[in-house]
């Protein structure tokens, strides 16, 4: 055993390329251990150990291991000699630029290094052999990341998510499949509801979104409790959750994946027409169940959307709606919430249409349901012409890509290509959609017939999210409402109208005595239903 008369003190450092290894394995341990009989061996005093757990690629000082280890010399008073033991060459660096400048930076701070399997020499040949191992690091480094990264073109390109699960979704292995992506509830069913809300303009901005997910107490937040916007664009933007894989970089346009679907791929592509077209619906960042009208409900003498507040008083609050429109007679001028919102009650209970009328409609809705079930069969045959004619196309489009040259030439072919491959998936998965079984009229319309038949009902039991449902089926636009006369005449959507016209129908005709019922003059089919 050689010891030392003045040995130096000896700084372990020890790295595993991941936390996984550092959690499940002994990598540190083993390493720290051996690193310990070596100083032992040589009669150098251990003082502290610095442990890794991150790649050996890039740059050092994004080691958090290196930089204390390197802070850890700065502080050190001078006259002190250390020595830094380290396992292996490849825990040192797998770089040959950054090996050498972190061997610059322990010399700069008159550290020594020792490796158990390599010995360092201060000579023309050791400095070469040693660039040699250094490089043979980076090289084995590189292409293993090849290798990995071909593995995972090569499954994606089969159809599977190889990337960190996306909210809503948990690794599982499943049998034939290997790890699959498979739904993680409730945060599944909150990303549908989430989809096919904004698709539909029931959510009507991003911002909506962000104050839904921030009111769910199982979604994912920061320390703060709040859901950041970079997340919600994410959340939006993701062809994953529509069962496809979508990664240009190694193209990949939207290839049909192994995994259960959140939503159909019409919904997805409904979602970015949303995101890259304009609100119709009035949306306030300060939107509150307090106000519900707030943003909807106009001033009747400048046409602009009411703001809302609590007003203080003497010994407590008080709710109002206002105008804060500069020169508008009515500016800062308050209304009271519980006239505004009495009357808009009132209005909506008005909507509810009587028995008769309601049957009669549910006629001309089974009658326009046989139609769109005769016409959806021919449409069905129609996707599958255009399908087919979208992949001629593709493989046009392929051989001339093979032949051209030019970068501007080749960049537009797979713009192309990109653009084919996305009406393809459309087409696709509507073809899918379309030949699945049809749910019966009843199941179909069940909820449609609710809302027509009681639009009052789910504006009080439907939360802030039926609420504003309500406000974009039942009504074309703002209601505008003035101090003396309340509402002014409402444009009503079309469903509302059709019962309207038919109401004045109703009330205009007299019912013959002696003769059939009046439905029958109108030759309609009573409804099974």
């Amino acid at each position: 055993m050689n010891i030392a008369i003045n040995p130096p003190i000896a700084l372990i450092y020890c790295r595993v390329s991941s936390a996984r290894q550092a959690l499940d394995g002994h990598g540190l341990d083993s390493q720290e251990s051996r690193c310990r009989q070596y100083a032992a061996q040589k009669g150098y005093p251990v003082e502290a150990m610095f442990p890794d757990d991150v790649s050996g690629g890039g740059d050092f000082m994004k080691r958090p291991g290196i930089v204390a280890l390197l802070a850890y010399l700065d502080a050190q008073p001078r006259g002190k000699d250390y020595v830094v033991i380290f396992d292996d060459l490849k825990r040192f660096a797998r770089d040959t630029e950054f090996h050498m400048s972190l061997r610059r930076a322990f010399r700069q701070r008159r550290a020594e290094v020792e490796c158990l399997n390599f010995r360092f020499e201060d000579t023309p040949e050791g400095t070469f052999v040693e660039t040699v191992f250094a490089a043979q690091g980076q090289l084995e480094r590189e292409q293993n990341r090849r290798q990995v990264i071909q593995k995972m073109q090569a499954r994606a390109g089969a159809g599977y998510w190889v990337f960190q699960a996306p909210i809503g979704y948990r690794y599982e292995k499943v049998a034939g499949h290997g790890k699959l992506l498979v739904r993680n509830e409730p945060l599944a069913t909150i990303v549908k509801h989430v989809l096919e809300a904004y698709a539909a303009g029931a959510l009507e901005t991003p911002a909506e979104v962000q104050r839904y997910l921030e009111r769910q107490p199982a979604w994912p937040k920061d320390r703060r409790g709040n859901v950041h916007p970079e997340r919600v664009a994410e959340l939006l933007s993701r062809a994953v959750y529509a069962g496809r894989i979508d990664y240009p970089k190694w193209g990949l346009n939207y290839i049909k994946a192994q995994h259960e679907p959140l939503i159909s791929f019409a919904t997805w592509q409904a979602v970015q027409d949303r995101r890259n077209g304009t609100a119709k619906v009035p949306a306030r960042k300060d939107l509150a169940q307090d106000f519900p009208l707030r943003g909807f409900v106009a001033c009747a003498c400048c046409g602009e959307p009411m703001t809302a507040c609590w007003s203080r008083g003497r010994s407590t609050t008080y709710p109002y709606y206002l105008c804060d429109t500069k020169g508008c007679p009515e500016y800062r001028k308050s209304f009271r919430k519980e006239k505004i919102e009495g009357e808009f009650e009132t209005l909506l209970g008005e909507l509810v249409p009587k028995r008769g009328l309601f049957e009669i409609a549910l006629v001309i809705l089974r009658e326009r349901w046989d139609a769109r079930v005769a016409s959806g069969r021919k449409h069905l045959a129609g996707l599958q012409e255009t399908l087919s004619d979208v992949e001629r196309k593709v493989d046009q489009v392929l051989d001339r890509l093979v032949d051209a040259t030019g970068t501007s030439v080749l960049a537009a072919y797979e713009r192309r290509v990109r653009e084919l491959e996305e009406q393809k998936a459309l087409v696709g998965d509507r073809i899918a959609a379309e030949s699945a079984p049809l749910a019966s009229f009843a199941e179909t319309y069940r909820t449609a017939c609710a809302f027509l038949g009681n639009p009052l009902k789910l504006w009080r039991s439907g939360g802030i999210e039926g609420q504003r449902a309500v406000l974009k089926l039942a009504f074309a636009g703002r209601l505008q409402y003035a101090r003396e006369t309340g509402y002014r005449t409402a444009e009503f959507s079309i469903p509302f109208k059709m019962l309207g016209a038919m109401k004045m129908i109703d009330s205009e005709v007299v019912e013959p005595r002696g003769i059939e019922p009046l439905t029958s003059a109108v030759r309609l089919q009573r409804s099974p239903i």
